[in-house]
């Protein structure tokens, strides 16, 4: 059974002194109509642009490289790059001091998503993990293919690297081809599409549309490609607690936010 499609919307462009492009997907609707997606930002930026060291606590970061490089450190001392089709899932819990910068003199452009944790998971240990793109399996059929960061496609299938449960997948069709892509009922779902057009679920899509899919009947999206298409299909189910969300924290309660920056300010929010 199909899974309909409850909405579509559209990127917005923003300005932001830290790069020199800024398209924001989602994070302009009511937290209850996206969860536990919180924000995903599409940005391009060279030096000197970039996100020098800034803090988080209680949510995850999912930062896709689509293009060029992007520099990472974070207060342990953790250092890498990672490059086009890399993914890091970044726990932030607790409290993380980190910076994600361009490498050398490439231009990076990055998807960021935003994910919230659940209360019992919010003050939980920090940790990274880099996936690289030459390990991420991929489901092969006439006309494209998927790459499964997380989650599932036909047979292929690979564990989540966030600590809260979700699904990644990258799909790539060429005109004329078709795709069935699984989907969880108990999952909120929205499909970015990042080139060409199809026919998702009889809706027609284009380049800068987001799809979304609401948990409830239907175990499959049917994709129909127009035209060469590439798009990334995020799933995972609602987190249903009060969310307060004050700059990089995102906690439970406005008194949490107060004692974030307390922590901050007092140098005790990374431990």
């Amino acid at each position: 059974m199909e899974r309909r499609v409850d909405r579509v919307t559209r990127v917005i462009a923003q300005r932001s002194p830290q790069v020199q492009k800024k398209l924001l997907v989602l994070g302009d609707e009511a937290y209850a109509q996206t969860s536990p997606f919180l924000r995903l930002s599409e940005d391009w930026f060279r030096a000197p642009g970039g996100f020098e060291e800034h803090p988080h606590r209680g949510m995850q970061t999912v930062t896709f490289v689509l293009d060029g490089a992007l520099e990472h450190r974070d207060h342990t001392g953790a250092h890498g790059v990672l490059r086009a089709g890399d993914v890091q899932w970044m726990t932030a819990g607790r409290g993380v001091l980190h910076s994600e910068m361009p490498h050398g003199g490439e231009t990076a452009h990055t998807l960021q998503l935003w994910l919230n944790l659940p209360r019992a998971m919010k003050m939980g240990p920090a940790r990274y993990q880099d996936q690289r793109l030459a390990s991420v399996p991929v489901r092969r059929f006439d006309g494209g293919e998927v790459r499964v960061y997380a989650g599932r496609s036909g047979e292929v299938s690979h564990a989540h690297g966030s600590d809260y449960p979700m699904g990644l997948v990258e799909l790539r069709l060429t005109a004329g081809a078709r795709l069935s892509q699984e989907i969880d009922p108990r999952d909120r779902g929205f499909l970015y599409v990042l080139e060409g057009s199809a026919a998702v679920t009889e809706h027609e899509v284009n380049a800068g549309d987001v799809v979304w899919f609401e948990p409830g009947p239907g175990e499959e999206i049917a994709i129909a490609a127009a035209g060469d298409f590439r798009a990334l299909l995020f799933t995972g189910q609602p987190i249903e607690e009060p969310m307060v969300a004050y700059g990089p924290f995102v906690m439970c309660t406005p008194q949490e936010i107060v004692q974030a920056f307390e922590d901050y300010r007092a140098g005790r929010l990374a431990g």
